[in-house]
Formats: C-alpha cells, sequence, structure tokens
C-alpha cells in the first residue's frame, strides 16, 4: 500500500494522474489492453484498432498477411509501422495497466469530489441537470416542470454526455483518418511529380540523341558531296593547266622560230640566206599549221550540276514532331496507294 500510496498521493495528484490516463482517442480512462506505440504513447487497443482501421480499410483481418501497415500516432503524428499482427502486435504496457488498476482501487476507497456545476440562468438556485433533447441545450429540473421547456423531450446528462463524447471520439478519428488519406495522398502526388520529372528528363535524352544522330548523318553527307566537288574540280583544273601548260611550250617554240627567221632576215649575204632560208620558211609553216588554239568546250567551267535541293528535306525536317502513330498511318496510306495504282494501270490499258 505505501506504493500505491507513493503513486497516488494527494487529490491534486490523483487529478493529475487521471489526466495522464486518458486514452486521447476515447477521451475516457485508458480501457485494458493498453497498448504503447513506439513514440512511447499509449492507447487503448480498442482505439488503436479504430484508427488503424479506419486509415488501413483494405486491412480486412487479423489473420491476413498484408505487411508493411501504418497508421500516426494522435498525439504526435509519428508514423506507425506494423506487422502482419496489426494492432496486436504492439506492446502491452503493463505498468499503465497496474497504474489503472491501483488508480481504481484508490478512487473507490476516496469520497467523490465535487465539481463546480454550471446553474441555470432563469432559475439562479438549480443547477443544470437534464438536457433538452427537442432544443438541443442543457437545462434544469425547474426549467422542465415551469420553464421554457416544459413541453419539450428530455434525457439525463450522463446519457446525453456519454452519446456526445463518443460521437466525438468518432469524429475525432474519422478526422485523423481522412487527415492519414490526405497525407498518403500528397505522397503519392509528390512521387507523381518526380516521376514525371525523371520521365521528362528521360525523353529530352533520347531527342538530344536523336537530333544528335541526325547531325551525325548531315555531316557524313555533306563531306561525301564536297568530296565530289572537289574530285570533278581537280580533274578539270588539271585539264585546263595542261592546255595552259601546252600553249606555253607551243608559245616558246614559235618565239624562237620568230627570232631565228628575224636573225635570217638580216642576213645581206644572198647565197647564206638561201641556204638557210627554205628550211626556216618549211618551219614557220609547219608551226603555223600547228598554232591551232584548242580551247575548252562553252560551260565547261560551270558547276552548277552540283546544286542540291533541300526543299522537300527542309520541310520534312520542320514537320517532325513528337508520336508516331500519324506516321504509320500515313506510311500505310502511301502503301495503299502503291498497291492500288498497278491495278488502275491495267484498267487503263487497251480492251
Amino acid at each position: 500500500m505505501d506504493y500505491q500510496s507513493s503513486i497516488i498521493g494527494g487529490s491534486d495528484s490523483m487529478d493529475n494522474l487521471e489526466k495522464q490516463l486518458i486514452c486521447p482517442i476515447c477521451l475516457e480512462m485508458f480501457s485494458k489492453p493498453v497498448v504503447i506505440l513506439p513514440c512511447q504513447h499509449n492507447l487503448c487497443r480498442k482505439c488503436a484498432n479504430d484508427v488503424f482501421q479506419a486509415a488501413n480499410p483494405y486491412y480486412t483481418s487479423r489473420g491476413t498477411n498484408i505487411t508493411g501497415v501504418r497508421f500516426r500516432c494522435p498525439s504526435c503524428r509519428h508514423e506507425v509501422v506494423l506487422d502482419r499482427h496489426g494492432v496486436y502486435g504492439l506492446q502491452r504496457n503493463l505498468l499503465v495497466e497496474n497504474i489503472i488498476d491501483i488508480y481504481k482501487e484508490e478512487s473507490t476507497s476516496r469520497p467523490l469530489k465535487k465539481c463546480d456545476q454550471p446553474m441555470c440562468e432563469e432559475h439562479k438556485d438549480e443547477k443544470i441537470n437534464i438536457y433538452c433533447l427537442t432544443c438541443q441545450v442543457p437545462t434544469c429540473s425547474m426549467c422542465k416542470v415551469f420553464g421554457a421547456h416544459k413541453d419539450c423531450e428530455v434525457s439525463p446528462l450522463q446519457i446525453v454526455f456519454q452519446q456526445q463524447k463518443t460521437e466525438l471520439s468518432n469524429g475525432i478519428t474519422m478526422l485523423m483518418a481522412g487527415n492519414d488519406r490526405i497525407q498518403a495522398i500528397m505522397t503519392q502526388l509528390e512521387d507523381t511529380c518526380k516521376t514525371i520529372e525523371e520521365n521528362s528528363q528521360q525523353q529530352k535524352q533520347s531527342l538530344s540523341e536523336h537530333f544528335d544522330l541526325l547531325y551525325t548523318i548531315l555531316e557524313e553527307k555533306k563531306g561525301e558531296l564536297q568530296s565530289r566537288i572537289t574530285l570533278q574540280q581537280e580533274e578539270k583544273t588539271g585539264y585546263v593547266r595542261g592546255l595552259v601548260q601546252q600553249f606555253k611550250e607551243q608559245l616558246e617554240g614559235s618565239t624562237k622560230l620568230v627570232e631565228s627567221a628575224i636573225y635570217s632576215m638580216e642576213e645581206t649575204g644572198i647565197a647564206a640566206f638561201l641556204l638557210d632560208a627554205k628550211k626556216l620558211i618549211k618551219n614557220i609553216t609547219d608551226a603555223c599549221k600547228q598554232s591551232q588554239v584548242q580551247m575548252t568546250e562553252p560551260g565547261f567551267e560551270c558547276m552548277d550540276h552540283f546544286t542540291l535541293s533541300t526543299e522537300h528535306e527542309e520541310a520534312m525536317l520542320r514537320s517532325i514532331d513528337f508520336g508516331t502513330e500519324d506516321d504509320d498511318e500515313y506510311e500505310e496510306e502511301e502503301e495503299e496507294e502503291e498497291e492500288e495504282d498497278p491495278a488502275d494501270k491495267q484498267t487503263d490499258g487497251p480492251q
């Protein structure tokens, strides 16, 4: 009994102890068994099960195989993760249960404490001791007999008190379960945002790879076409430079022949002149015959045949867009048209 006295103490201690033994769900003194949560807060196991069931409507029975289910502590909002046993897997707080037993024993041995009860406003000397069900207000017996509630239906305060307390407890449970569901939805939406960002990043990376491939193809094709232009450029310029060299050699020969002819013309001796004149005349005649100028064909220097028309390709590039369904449908339509064309030609042929 000394142990009990040290726990219970005086009347003030009893009041303080009673406040510590109130369940935050049902707002009543803990009913056994009492379970302790990982956050060290206590609940009636029945109340814990009510909160748990409200937060996990698909958890049907104690024997279900669902694991990792959870709910939040009504006192601190700490998330409680349960195993397959549900709330029955939570540890019982035997210390609190023993204190409750001691408190109840001590309470029965003490006189009931008179609490301050509000007085009726109409009848100043009468305490409020009944509840008007018709008007939904607490009142006194005099109001029922002689006053404004004489024709109303009334009930004892204790009955209405228990009913409304139960309703309030149920409302708290439902509200907390609703909050848990909202929190779960918020978490799901945040995960959805994260998934959207990750998927967008993947698609951007894929898009960059596709365009990089197009750049590579264009660069390769550009180099190939430039090589073809360079090859013909070298062929034509080589041919023209060959003609220039040929004319240069011909010009040098003609120049030497002219010099020889001028030197011969300056010869004063008739016999000496005649000795070389015939040969010189023949050489000049042959040189004149060979001096015909060979020119390139008209337009030989033109490179317009390397002009590249990219209007169709530019239009295709500008029409690049996301999605493949329309492209597949377009290709299927083209294939159908190609299949129909031979049949049309056969129909249009000679009868």
